[in-house]
Parts: structure tokens; C-alpha cells; sequence
């Protein structure tokens, strides 16, 4: 019995077990044992607890030129093998170049990148065996039915015939598309067209998966079936770099995040990290009696020393605060000017507020100028140079106070322009 027929009646056994039953789609993680995929290169050893945990990205100072033209410049990072990282960035970031490159399809003009201990400038072939791509756009033939795409892709890949009949059908169960498997692609929706492009992505499942804005166009339910395929996958033992520009996609998903703008790496870390740079929170209040709104902003001001702003309900106000003491005291002297708060929330600021902040340039070079020359001539002004590049998002919060009217933290479903 081969490999992928061995995995194959894996997955068998775990659906007749029960678990087909459950929501959460189950993609088989098993067409090759990880020892033959990697094929003693590489990373091999497993972590210990005085060892960190493997990487299944190392990048160091990559760059990528088209014409005149710095599409990436000097990128580091690492990404632990293992779990979800995000990459986001504005349109133009360089996000799509350096997945290219990552895929061995673009080569780097310098630096070096390493897929779990490969070079992708001078083992691409090693690289490919372990990776897979799903792109922005769908790639598999729309004139062929959805059996037939994925059926043709396993044979290209080494499958039998009735080995490449069994791993389509199992795809095709695994991603709900039973039923429309004999039907052509250009029939699909958007989002069966999508499932599909991801089961063609995974016949032979890799160790590595690139999403590039795996959702984009597609309605809620399809998004989150899709967030669905990509959890089971991480399960199942593959380490997925997801790019995207829906941010409340990158907080749902990803554990860690990288922020790449006009090609470099301009922040890092975990979401909550992320959020939490910007240095402050949100205050929402409504209040009771909207003809009211003009008093309790006269008394709120004050005492939370911050702009309060008048959000489009008419009862609604809003402000950052950065001490939740001041909040209590705002409270309380709501309570002595008889202004009742029918409710009110205090959240952390969202993902799309630390975005904005970040991605502000012209906040960002103007933090940078007012650094350099704070610092010109002294080694103290060395060391401030240096801390600000770990704290640019808080250099430009004020900027961004501005332009976001202070939004609520709930607001976070947004698409980043």
C-alpha cells in the first residue's frame, strides 16, 4: 500500500469514526511521511524545550527590484514553523513579491530566504517539493468539472488513476463540493471556485502554504468557510503565511503579524501586541437623552483630557483614553451634571486603527525628521533613533486620532485601502 493510499484510508477511517460530522472541514494532512518530504534537508530535528522551535521561513535582508523600482527592500523575518502568520499591507506593498519569491517564481536581486532550511535561490527544487501557492486569482480550468481539475492535478503529481479518482473525492467531500463535482468550473460561485483553488493547492498536501488574499470578493458565509479550510489545515501539521487586506481576517486567523510597507518591514508581533502599540483604548458612550449630547461632551473633555467626538448617532460620543482612571472620574461626573449613560463600552483599539497608524507615511516621516534632529550630534539622539523604529505606531497615533474620528473599537470590519 502506498503512501497516499495509506492516507486516504486515514481519512476514511476518521470520517466513518464521526468526524466528517462536524463543521469544520477535514483535510487529510498525510500524502507523504515528513521525513520523505524533506528528504534529510534542512531542518529536521524536532524542538526541545531548550531549543527554539523551527523555522519554516528565515529571511534576511531580502530585496527585489523591477526597473527603477524597489518592490522590497532589505526585509527580515522569521516565521516559526507551525500556525498562521499574517502579512499585511497597503496595495503596492510589496506582499505579492515577497511570496513570489518565497515560491522560487521571482528571484531575489539580494539577500537570502530559506524555506524550512532551503535556499529558494539555490534549492528550488527542495523549496517546491514543500511548498504550495494559492494565488489571488483562481487558477484551476474552468472548462473542466471540479472532479476532473483536481483528478488531473494528482496524476501530474505521481497519483495512480484510481489513486487521483480517491484523493479527488476526498478533496471534493472535505471542501463541500460533492454535489457540484460534475459540473463545470465556470458554473462555480465565487466562493466554491475559491474551496476549489485551495483543495487543488493541497492533492499533495505541502509543509508549507502561501495564501494570497485567499477571500477577497467572497460574501461572509463563503469567508468564513474558507477561514474554516485554512484552521483545519494548521491542525492537520501545515505552517500557512497568509496575506490579506481584510484585517479583521489577520486578527481572526493569523497568531503573529508581519506590517510591510513601500517594501519593508515596519512592524511585528502578535495581534494583540500590535493593537496594543497604538498606546491607548476607546471610550463609547450613548447617552439616554440625546439633547444632552453637547453637556456631556462639555463635562468629558475635561476630564478625560482628550478630543471627544461626535459619532453619527445623534447619543453617541466617543474618545481615546490612555489612563482608565479618567474614565471612573468621567463617569462620575457625568452622574453629578444629571446626565444618564444608557450604555457604554471601553475596548482595546482595533486592528484597523493600529494599521492606519502605522501605514500613516507621511506621520511616519515626519516622526523620523523630528527623531534626527532631537538626536543630531549625541549618542543619545543614536538611541533614540533606534528605539523608534520599534515605536513608530505611537509616533503617528495623534495623526491618526484625526483622520479616524476616533472610531470605536467594535468598528473593525473594514477593508484596509
Amino acid at each position: 500500500m502506498t503512501d497516499r493510499q495509506r492516507g486516504s484510508e486515514d481519512y476514511t477511517n476518521r470520517a466513518r469514526s464521526g468526524d466528517a460530522e462536524t463543521h469544520e472541514p477535514h483535510v487529510h494532512a498525510r500524502s507523504a511521511t515528513l521525513d520523505e518530504r524533506r528528504g534529510g534537508r534542512g531542518q529536521t530535528s524536532e524542538p526541545t524545550d531548550d531549543d527554539p522551535a523551527p523555522l519554516a521561513i528565515e529571511i534576511a535582508g531580502l530585496v527585489k527590484h523591477f526597473g527603477e523600482t524597489k518592490a522590497v527592500d532589505g526585509i527580515d523575518l522569521q516565521v516559526p514553523a507551525g500556525g498562521i502568520y499574517g502579512l499585511l499591507g497597503p496595495n503596492g506593498a510589496g506582499k505579492t513579491t515577497v511570496i513570489r519569491m518565497l515560491a522560487t517564481l521571482l528571484q531575489p536581486d539580494a539577500g537570502t530566504a530559506r524555506v524550512f532550511g532551503d535556499d529558494v535561490a539555490t534549492a528550488g527544487d527542495a523549496v517546491r517539493e514543500r511548498v504550495s501557492l494559492t494565488g489571488q486569482f483562481a487558477s484551476v480550468d474552468e472548462d473542466l468539472t471540479g472532479r476532473e481539475n483536481l483528478v488531473l492535478l494528482a496524476r501530474l503529481l505521481g497519483y495512480s488513476r484510481a489513486g487521483a479518482r480517491e484523493r479527488a473525492t476526498e478533496l471534493l467531500d472535505a471542501f463541500g463540493l460533492t454535489e457540484a463535482a460534475t459540473r463545470q468550473v465556470k458554473t462555480y460561485s465565487g466562493g466554491m471556485r475559491r474551496r476549489l483553488d485551495i483543495a487543488a493547492s493541497i492533492v499533495v498536501t505541502p509543509e508549507l502554504l502561501f495564501l494570497d488574499e485567499p477571500t477577497t470578493g467572497l460574501d461572509p458565509r463563503n469567508r468564513n468557510q474558507v477561514w474554516d479550510i485554512i484552521r483545519a489545515l494548521v491542525a492537520n501539521g501545515t505552517t500557512v503565511l497568509l496575506t490579506t487586506q481584510y484585517l479583521d481576517e489577520a486578527d481572526q486567523l493569523a497568531d503573529r503579524i508581519a506590517v510591510i510597507d513601500e517594501g519593508r518591514i515596519i512592524a511585528e508581533g502578535t495581534p494583540g501586541e500590535l493593537k496594543a502599540s497604538v498606546g491607548s483604548g476607546v471610550l463609547s458612550v450613548r447617552l439616554r437623552d440625546p439633547a444632552r449630547r453637547e453637556a456631556a461632551r462639555d463635562v468629558l473633555q475635561p476630564v478625560l483630557d482628550a478630543p471627544v467626538v461626535r459619532e453619527s448617532d445623534p447619543a453617541a460620543l466617543s474618545a481615546r483614553v490612555t489612563d482608565s482612571g479618567r474614565v471612573t472620574r468621567a463617569f462620575e461626573a457625568l452622574s453629578h451634571s444629571s446626565i444618564e449613560v444608557s450604555e457604554f463600552t471601553l475596548g482595546q483599539p482595533s486592528l484597523d486603527e493600529f494599521f492606519l497608524t502605522v501605514t500613516d507615511r507621511s506621520g511616519r516621516a515626519e516622526a523620523a525628521a523630528a527623531d534626527g534632529s532631537e538626536g543630531s550630534g549625541s549618542a543619545e539622539g543614536a538611541g533614540n533613533a533606534e528605539s523608534a523604529a520599534t515605536t513608530r505606531t505611537v509616533a503617528t497615533a495623534d495623526r491618526v486620532e484625526n483622520r479616524s474620528g476616533n472610531r470605536p473599537a467594535s468598528d473593525s470590519k473594514r477593508r484596509s485601502q
